[in-house]
């Protein structure tokens, strides 16, 4: 088969790793890539969100199956073109990609289907949101109601701190359209997980879960990020407790999503909150997450070609999905300054010696190679160091040796990723 893969990250790098192992794959193009993606198959010079390029890329070179990696591009109507020019495309319609598109969407979903989630209500004046704040109090999550990148959701501990997030949001138009919008909702006390499943439309085939580190600084603290790193699975949500949670909160909404005609057929990625009542939903994601991905598939034993394939057909029953026993972890290397201006242009040398390391695996995002072949930083997040084990705390050394090969003067990371799961401290 010809896959045309879309996007440049950790999990885009990571997916083409997995596309590659497969026996099915006879060309893997990469669209625009990394040079950790060019290593597996070739790069192609269009951008993530450019529906129409990819579209024609994929006729021009006769593609099977197109994999969409990040959000934008489904939202954006990929599978819909996708469709209209008789390419097959493992990601949602835009209809049903409104689930992770806007926020508000989501909410109206869940309370058709019954699904438990923070009560909330949406806003698109400042003045009535900021009322709403100084009624509610505080802690209160603060969203905006669009894509954002990953960096939409204020958790306030405090009603200023709200009312700054609006202030910037809404009135400053930091995050562009996105927030001129907002659903601000009760916060949610527990522990957070990511589910993830593959969709045929009716059926969910579980895929696993992982728990995320948004922040960026140690101990949780500091502005959210993308995501700092990742392990899976995480503690005290085993395979039965995803199975439960999936029948609670992901397959009621593909219920509702089919009655309404826009059935959903791709990744699902749900943001779980695991309260003292049970799991409650925190939002819908349309893809895999990343750091998310990195993780969840170093953990993959059977053939993600295989089974991407079999979503599109609507035969997920028959996709044979294997993830080991083991543990993963991967701590992502950003530039520092991030999640602010990060510092760019620095040479990344050792990524060879850490992966001599058994089990460690490093994946490339925002990485360019030089004139001279040199490979350097260009943007926020740009390494994520990931290992699998018998153990999360031999997964987690592991990693953190393969950091400590690698030589980046520009680099800053999380050094307490998994610690929290292990209930010892850094």
């Amino acid at each position: 088969m010809r896959v045309l893969l879309v996007g440049s990250g950790g999990r885009e790098h990571a997916l083409a790793a997995a596309l590659a192992r497969s026996p099915l794959l006879g060309a893997l193009f990469t669209a625009p890539g990394n040079p950790g993606t060019a290593g597996l198959g070739t790069n192609v010079p269009i951008a993530a969100d450019d529906v129409a390029a990819l579209v024609a890329f994929a006729r021009a070179e006769h593609v099977d199956l197109v994999v969409p990696g990040p959000e934008a591009p489904l939202v954006a109507g990929l599978a819909d073109a996708c469709a209209a020019a008789g390419i097959a495309c493992a990601g949602p319609s835009a209809a049903a990609a409104r689930l992770e598109g806007s926020k508000s969407f989501t909410k109206e979903i869940c309370d058709e289907a019954g699904i438990p989630t923070a009560r909330w209500e949406r806003f698109t004046e400042a003045t009535a949101a900021h009322a709403f704040v100084r009624r509610r109090g505080a802690p209160i999550v603060i969203k905006a109601d669009g894509l954002a990148a990953g960096k939409g959701v204020v958790v306030a501990q405090s009603v200023a701190e709200a009312e700054a997030a609006i202030v910037d949001m809404m009135e400053h138009a930091s995050l562009g359209g996105a927030g001129s919008s907002l659903v601000i909702e009760e916060c949610l006390q527990g522990e957070e997980v990511s589910l993830f499943a593959f969709c045929d439309g009716a059926d969910a085939v579980l895929i696993g879960a992982a728990q995320d580190h948004k922040r960026i600084g140690e101990g949780d603290t500091g502005a959210n990020t993308g995501g700092m790193g990742a392990i899976s699975p995480p503690p005290g949500f085993g395979r039965e407790a995803q199975e439960r949670a999936l029948d609670l909160l992901v397959r009621p909404a593909l219920a509702v999503l089919a009655r309404r005609g826009t059935p959903f057929r791709g990744v699902i990625f749900a943001g779980l909150m695991l309260t003292a009542q049970g799991p409650k939903l925190i939002e819908f994601n349309v893809r895999f997450g990343d750091p998310e991905a990195q993780a969840l598939l170093l953990r993959l034993q059977s053939d993600l070609l295989a089974a991407l394939v079999a979503m599109c057909e609507g035969r997920l029953s028959e996709s044979g999905l294997r993830f080991c026993g083991q543990a993963a972890i991967a701590v992502v290397l950003a530039g520092r300054g991030y999640p602010g201006e990060p510092a760019t242009g620095g040479a990344i040398t050792g990524i060879e010696a850490a992966e001599a390391i058994a089990g460690v695996r490093v994946f490339q995002a925002a990485t360019t190679l030089d004139a001279q072949g040199v490979l350097r930083g260009s943007g926020g997040r740009v390494l994520s160091v990931c290992a699998r084990a018998n153990t999360l705390a031999d997964a987690r050394d592991a990693a953190y040796a393969g950091i400590a090969r690698i030589a980046w003067p520009d680099g800053i990371w999380r050094r307490d990723i998994g610690v929290r799961a292990l209930g010892c401290s850094a």
